[in-house]
């Protein structure tokens, strides 16, 4: 496992997050808590440090599981946790990132997990009815009370998060330093706007989802029923779901690897501030994803993965790619982009 700075910051993250969605998913979907103990500690004998969860995983039992089992070693770890989803349906002010929700959220993190402090509080998903100067204040005031020490933001457009960063520049407030988003060869949206604008501005990129719920471990396309609970019915996979997951197949095959770490191999070669978050339901298949990182692709098959999975990047970006030589000329081509432009 190696390690990078977390967005602008000096915080130092490893390769690939932990997310601890499975625990204390509720209707035995989930893993138990002695499995969520062995996974935990397999990812930190890898050199792992950082665990991802949110307020209401598992109703609250994720948070629950891992203030047991950090007791100790809490300060070995990044922790990080989310809030905006709803703790109380019934309550219109249990959820949002409203000042008031963001205390309570923040208050029963904090309890749940047993420290006085979150290494990254991530806002779960952008609230349309917040204003975004409200949400940036009240999470500044937050670090300054030393019960967070780093922000991100999940879920959100790409407008949205500039703007954010841009009033806290200019507010002295603490800025965003991640973004959390799906990203895997079934899912490459945020190659439009938001791997940009994540580039530019300096933020890691956490990547939720890089099997695409299952879908491109293999367990679709093996020919047998998938063993245990699935995120996805099988009846509902695709013609290129299908498609995409027979090639992850058959560039696995190729290098003598697993399709969930060719999946995940080749998210960290998009972009370098780009980390998977693994979850897990089972030791075997953390221990699986954790191979990952073992895995070289070479630029061939790198180069098959990008091609054959390709999206249309849509107006303006595929436009102005279009029209890039009409605009700068021939003297154009001897032009080097900024290291920072997406992938």
């Amino acid at each position: 496992m190696r390690y990078r700075p977390l967005g602008t910051s000096g915080l130092r993250v490893a390769q690939l997050f932990l997310g601890a969605m499975t625990f204390g998913e509720p209707d035995g979907a989930g893993a138990p808590v002695e499995e969520c103990a062995r996974m935990l500690d397999v990812y930190a004998d890898a050199g792992g440090n950082v665990i991802d969860t949110a307020v209401n995983y598992g109703g609250g039992a994720s948070e629950e599981i891992l203030g047991q089992l950090l007791a100790g070693r809490r300060d070995r770890f990044v922790l990080a946790t989310k809030y905006t989803i709803t703790r109380e349906g019934t309550d219109p002010n249990a959820a949002g990132s409203h000042r008031k929700n963001l205390r309570h959220s923040l208050e029963t993190s904090l309890r749940r997990l047993r420290t006085d402090y979150i290494d990254v509080y991530w806002v779960h998903l952008w609230d349309q009815h917040t204003p975004i100067e409200e949400t940036m204040q009240a999470l500044d005031d937050q670090v300054r009370a030393g019960k967070i020490l780093y922000i991100g933001i999940s879920n959100a457009p790409a407008w949205v998060v500039s703007r954010a960063n841009t009033l806290t520049e200019l507010r002295g407030w603490s800025s965003f330093v991640g973004l959390q988003v799906p990203y895997s060869l079934l899912v490459r949206d945020i190659e439009r706007e938001l791997l940009p604008m994540a580039a530019a501005s300096g933020l890691s990129v956490a990547a939720w989802g890089p099997l695409a719920g299952g879908v491109l471990s293999g367990k679709f396309t093996s020919g047998a029923p998938p063993a245990g609970p699935t995120r996805i019915a099988a009846e509902t996979i695709g013609d290129r779901e299908r498609a995409v997951s027979t090639l992850v197949s058959e560039v696995a095959t190729e290098l003598g690897a697993s399709p969930a770490q060719v999946a995940i191999a080749w998210i960290l070669t998009r972009a370098p501030a780009l980390h998977p978050i693994v979850g897990a339901r089972r030791l075997d298949q953390l221990v699986d994803n954790l191979g990952a990182l073992a895995v070289e692709l070479p630029a061939a098959l790198r180069d098959r993965l990008d091609r054959d999975t390709a999206i249309d990047l849509g107006y303006p970006t595929a436009f102005l790619a279009d029209t890039a030589s009409w605009v700068y000329g021939e003297a154009g081509r001897q032009v080097i982009g900024r290291t920072a432009s997406a992938p």
